[in-house]
């Protein structure tokens, strides 16, 4: 992720930061502060963030400090100094922004649609794995909020993996499975447990482009596998409309740019 803001122009070190989507420990949010970035706001629906699982990732950091400094440009012995006395505050019960110097701000529950941020507050705005999960009205509602919040020229950057997570558990269906049940069927396994929007890599792009964001990055590339898979099912009659070029890509990473002006 570092390495694409990076290829589009953002440099961490001179970057704020809000993500939507914390998760049960703030891995992306703990990388950006040891590369040196001066300002990490996460923020979550629900507040998920545990202690333990929060302590070993930092513990599992210190094997990659030469990665993290050389993806980000910052200079090895600052990050190893910054993971040192990160790891020790929170060993000594700090939170995280007491762990961080204020640098990281934990936002939970809270509403990534309505932040309470200034207009222009933030460079970067980004989600890992998160607007799958997200009713679609709601992504349009994160996107203007982005939009809004972000700096001129500030840049949007999610990783989304669209593709039937049940696949993950059960051997016997792949990540299109889901595209054969009509809507009505799918009520029937989708559930606030893991809920999935079913949306296609491009709506999300086109999502984006839409609220008047210039996409710079857009890594969604169709599979021979999936084709080949889509090939042999059925799908339901709303996806029946979508070139199978786009209908079978199951992951995505794109940046979009708030216009300078």
């Amino acid at each position: 992720m570092v390495g694409h803001l990076r290829d589009a122009g953002t440099c961490v070190r001179r970057s704020r930061f809000f993500e939507s989507g914390t998760g049960w420990y703030p891995t992306f949010p703990f990388a950006l502060y040891l590369a040196g970035a001066p300002r990490v706001i996460t923020c979550d629906q629900t507040r998920h963030l545990c202690p333990d699982l929060t302590r070993k990732a930092v513990d599992g950091f210190g094997a990659v400090i030469g990665d993290i400094a050389r993806t980000a440009g910052a200079d090895g012995g600052d990050v190893r100094e910054r993971h040192a006395r990160l790891a020790s505050a929170l060993a000594a019960g700090q939170d995280l922004a007491a762990a961080t110097g204020g640098v990281i701000e934990y936002a939970a529950p809270a509403d990534a649609t309505r932040s309470g941020l200034a207009d222009g507050a933030v460079d970067v705005v980004f989600s890992n794995s998160v607007l799958e999960h997200v009713p679609p009205p709601v992504v349009t509602s994160l996107y203007r909020e982005a939009r809004r919040i972000l700096a001129p020229g500030g840049r949007m950057f999610h990783s989304v993996n669209c593709g039937d997570h049940y696949a993950y558990v059960d051997p016997r269906i792949h990540q299109l499975h889901y595209l054969k049940y009509s809507d009505r069927q799918w009520r029937f396994w989708n559930n606030r447990f893991l809920y999935q929007n079913r949306m296609r890599a491009h709506e999300f792009v086109d999502g984006a482009l839409a609220e008047g964001f210039l996409v710079e990055l857009d890594t969604s590339t169709p599979r021979p596998l999936r084709l080949e898979q889509l090939r042999l099912m059925q799908v339901a009659d709303r996806f029946k409309g979508i070139p199978p070029e786009q209908l079978c890509i199951t992951t995505v990473d794109f940046i979009a740019r708030k216009p300078a002006a």
